[in-house]
């Protein structure tokens, strides 16, 4: 019941074009830090990455959002993996069959976006930071993206979801088929200008592009661009980035990340 009422809420929000941008809508409603946990919080925790287990987790450690992969099986099944291979096997070269009948080292089948959807769906703290994987082919890759934005509609699940991607064509393709849709581009080789001129939530760039052109962030955050940094392990490097007052660092080490944060609102730092 709590859940249908915060999807009407944000139905209504978007209906009727509140003077508000898309993420700060959502933001609102999810946990207040920017911690995201990459492929979930798997590495203290002993789970593997892109669990449902490493999900969990993210979720129980209270973390704003947890980040997962997304590929299409060559049957047209939404899975989650990292990399293009699953144990060995290409993933868009076998179906959700096959590839079913390895096992996670925690016993687990290979989960499907509709399960972490649903799983997602089920709490309000932890947002879905949700990559699109690129395909072997540019045409493959749009029709993931398509998929994607079809099984998040249909489950409802847009008020989680935040869309990554290093595809800008696919970034663009979101706006297309999801105009509300938030998403944040990866690469770090297109400007926040034309970030905000595309109708692109976000810069969701790598260390090192912020690190080269540092000028950038206060761009970004001029044009009211959402900004999120990954991958950040190192200590010293989250303490830079808490300083820059990023909306998400995405971390290897959301455990590391949240005390970081407990210390500071306490003021021990």
């Amino acid at each position: 019941m709590k859940i249908n009422v915060y999807i009407l809420f944000f139905i209504l929000m978007i209906s009727f074009r509140l003077p508000m941008q898309a993420q700060d809508i959502y933001k609102n409603f999810f946990s207040d830090n920017v911690v995201v946990a990459h492929r979930g919080a798997w590495k203290k925790a002993g789970v593997p990455q892109n669990s449902v287990a490493s999900f969990r987790e993210a979720i129980r450690l209270g973390c704003s959002g947890s980040e997962f992969d997304v590929h299409m099986t060559a049957d047209s099944c939404l899975v989650l993996s990292h990399d293009r291979d699953f144990f060995g096997k290409v993933i868009e070269n076998h179906t959700y069959q096959e590839l079913s009948k390895i096992k996670l080292p925690n016993g687990e089948t290979i989960p499907t976006l509709e399960q972490i959807l649903m799983e997602g769906m089920k709490q309000t703290g932890t947002r879905l930071f949700l990559e699109i994987k690129s395909s072997s082919t540019k045409e493959r890759t749009l029709q993931s993206t398509e998929k994607i934005v079809e099984m998040v509609n249909k489950t409802g699940a847009q008020p989680w979801i935040f869309y990554i991607t290093f595809d800008y064509n696919a970034a663009k393709k979101i706006k297309q088929l999801s105009p509300s849709a938030v998403v944040a581009y990866l690469s770090g080789d297109v400007s926040p200008r034309q970030l905000k001129i595309d109708n692109i939530t976000g810069a969701d760039y790598n260390i090192g592009v912020y690190k080269k052109e540092a000028s950038m962030i206060k761009e970004a955050k001029d044009l009211g661009l959402s900004l999120n940094v990954w991958t950040i392990n190192a200590a010293e490097d989250m303490d830079t980035f808490l300083e820059y007052n990023f909306d998400y660092i995405t971390t290897d080490e959301p455990e590391l990340l949240l005390d970081k944060l407990n210390n500071k609102n306490n003021g021990n730092l």
